[in-house]
């Protein structure tokens, strides 16, 4: 999906702008450093802003979401969330900003907001990634555990030094569950481990994994912007099912990039034996694509 080029040039230049504030103040490469490169794009959100600065720097972006819907089940946290406020808990677990979020706002219709901000400030949180840190803050709480690398690999040894004999552990998950971490906990001795997922994932439209599989075999992408692990999942999820794995990562430590918004999508691609990335210091989606202009500008300036 190419940009509406029929927007007014005036908001187009302001969508361009308003992204570029997003995005700490960044400023956009000086040359057109993606002439000729086909950027896909595999997230469903702001995917016209990330089509403009592509097209900005001279690139052909494609859409080719592969983040499937993410949907949210508000039904399925009354039950938890009524236990919680009035039992309490020693630890609360928090993975996500935007599930974190939502357990308030359910909070609210339930008429227990207070009641379960109350049980927060009372209990032991650890926090995994910034926007769960930033949720934290707007609320007045304050975790014991922060871990700002966003995986929950890093979260567990961060966990590590810390006493959990006969604790309660409450944790927020977000879209799939987290085996790992409920074996972690248990281990450790925890005596109860309790997981509420707020959202969860449908699988993306096979006809669009199918398209960019074959636009990838076929050698008609450049590179591929992942926002997200669910993405990389379905996607190597797909090869391995129709037998052409091996030919998919031949092309990621070939002839097209792989770029990674953050640690967490990095440690997906990695997980699926992708030994080539970009992965950008700051974790937006503008950052990663001037990231990518700077591997191919440093590519030119090689030859």
């Amino acid at each position: 999906m190419f940009p509406d080029w029929s927007v007014p040039r005036l908001r187009r230049a302001s969508m361009i702008v308003s992204y570029k504030e997003r995005i700490g103040g960044l400023a956009f490469m000086g040359t057109a450093a993606l002439i000729g490169k086909r950027i896909v794009i595999a997230g469903s959100q702001k995917t016209n802003e990330m089509s403009v600065i592509i097209a900005k720097q001279g690139g052909m972006p494609l859409v080719r979401s592969l983040q499937g819907l993410t949907v949210f089940d508000e039904s399925l946290l009354a039950e938890p969330l009524q236990q919680l406020a009035s039992e309490g808990t020693d630890w609360i677990i928090l993975t996500t900003g935007i599930g974190a979020e939502s357990l308030v706002k359910a909070s609210e219709k339930l008429d227990i907001r207070g009641s379960l901000l109350a049980v927060f400030s009372q209990s032991k949180i650890a926090s995994r990634g910034y926007k769960t840190t930033a949720f934290l803050k707007r609320n007045g709480l304050q975790a014991v555990v922060n871990d700002e690398d966003g995986t929950i690999v890093s979260l567990m040894k961060n966990l590590e030094t810390r006493n959990f004999e006969g604790a309660r552990v409450w944790i927020q998950l977000h879209g799939e569950p987290a085996p790992e971490l409920e074996q972690f906990l248990r281990q450790k001795g925890a005596s109860l481990v309790h997981t509420v997922l707020p959202y969860r994932h449908t699988p993306p439209d096979i006809r669009t994994l199918e398209q960019l599989l074959t636009e990838l075999e076929a050698g008609a992408v450049d590179a591929v912007c992942f926002t997200t692990g669910e993405q990389v999942k379905y996607l190597f999820r797909y090869a391995l099912e129709q037998g052409r794995i091996q030919a998919l990562l031949q092309v990621f430590n070939g002839s097209t990039l792989a770029a990674a918004v953050g640690k967490v999508t990095a440690q997906a691609l990695k997980k699926y034996g992708v030994e080539r990335m970009i992965v950008p210091e700051t974790e937006r989606m503008g950052a990663m694509i001037i990231a990518i202009s700077k591997y191919y500008e440093r590519l030119k300036a090689d030859k």
